[in-house]
């Protein structure tokens, strides 16, 4: 039996990386995928989920919705800096020797949300309904889409298994601010709500995801195996993060931080947790955005009481290796519910 998912997710590079493991991992069903602006604004995010799909083909087609064009409060801040202004390093401009797209819009344009279809809150809470005591949720980008979700109707949201959200900083600076981290930098009132909502959460932090790096002669290794299509789209959009990479700190190299976030859906072991109570900084001025983690070294009962998991520690050599293993596998069959 697969076990279901729904990914809520802003592609960016890594997202795309995560999202191609969570479609050649035969253990789980990707039941439905959400849009949310974040990396780049929400009309990128969207039509990379479209791109990412069409290229890695997953055996079985989730359901695609577009979510929050926007955080619950203020503008939206995204990183076109380190995965180029369209979130896959620069794709959609790339031609082939034809001289046509080799990745071609994969949207027509119309409304944000067509009369009749579900936005990304809509359709979290249904498959949170429809698979009741099953769905995880693997949230990859700014929580927007669950906050509105929540907002909506938590009862019904409660329905989740887990949900498994990339983001946050607790021992470990911040790489956006001093005191943040980029997802929950984005919209710290929705990362907020989520975190004082009671959901069974687990987060992977920076503290974690800055642990695994990706090399760039580790991956050209892998594509080398990897099947034709999916091998070419990786190199395309991973470019860009390489270069980006060795600018900044000499090295061809990335933190894979949210594909991470998918391993430790997978398989909870690859990591160490520590269970604590986490809040999110939504008011100040200096440290909007920051987790704030309850790690007094005090007994428990005189703590605040843990209301996550939070991953600290890596298996960061066996992580890799499954990483690699699935990254250019390409989608795996469909196996019985």
């Amino acid at each position: 039996m697969t076990v279901p998912w729904l990914i809520d997710t802003d592609p960016g590079i890594d997202d795309a990386l995560a999202l191609l493991i969570a479609f050649a991992s035969p253990e789980v069903s990707v039941e439905a995928i959400t849009s949310v602006a974040g990396n780049v604004p929400i009309d990128f995010t969207t039509a990379n989920v479209h791109r990412i799909l069409a290229v890695g083909s997953p055996a079985r087609r989730p359901r695609v919705a577009r979510g929050a064009a926007a955080p619950l409060r203020g503008p939206l801040v995204t990183a076109s800096e380190f995965h180029g202004d369209d979130g896959l390093g620069g794709i959609s401009k790339l031609l082939d020797t034809n001289g046509r797209p080799r990745y071609p819009e994969p949207l027509s344009p119309g409304p944000p949300v067509p009369a009749g279809e579900l936005d990304g809150p809509g359709l979290i809470l249904e498959m949170a309904e429809r698979f009741a005591g099953e769905l995880v949720v693997i949230a990859l980008g700014p929580l927007t889409n669950l906050a509105v979700a929540l907002e909506r109707d938590r009862r019904r949201l409660a329905h989740v298994k887990r949900v498994v959200i990339m983001g946050g900083a607790i021992a470990v600076p911040g790489n956006v601010t001093p005191a943040a981290e980029f997802n929950f930098h984005v919209d710290p009132e929705a990362a907020a709500a989520v975190f004082r909502s009671g959901l069974p959460l687990e987060l992977v932090p920076l503290d974690a995801t800055l642990q695994v790096m990706l090399r760039r002669a580790d991956l050209a290794a892998a594509l080398t195996r990897g099947r034709a299509p999916i091998a070419r789209f990786i190199d395309d959009f991973t470019n860009h993060l390489f270069t980006f990479g060795e600018h900044r700190s000499g090295e061809e190299a990335f933190a894979l931080h949210d594909p991470l976030a998918v391993g430790v859906a997978l398989d909870p072991s690859l990591v160490g947790f520590d269970a604590l109570h986490l809040d999110v900084e939504d008011e100040g001025r200096v440290t909007r955005g920051a987790s704030i983690a309850d790690r007094r070294p005090m007994p428990a009962g005189e703590k605040l009481p843990p209301n996550c998991r939070v991953a600290m520690r890596v298996d960061a050599r066996r992580f890799l290796d499954l990483f690699l293993e699935r990254i250019c596998a390409g989608p795996a069959a469909p196996a019985a519910r």
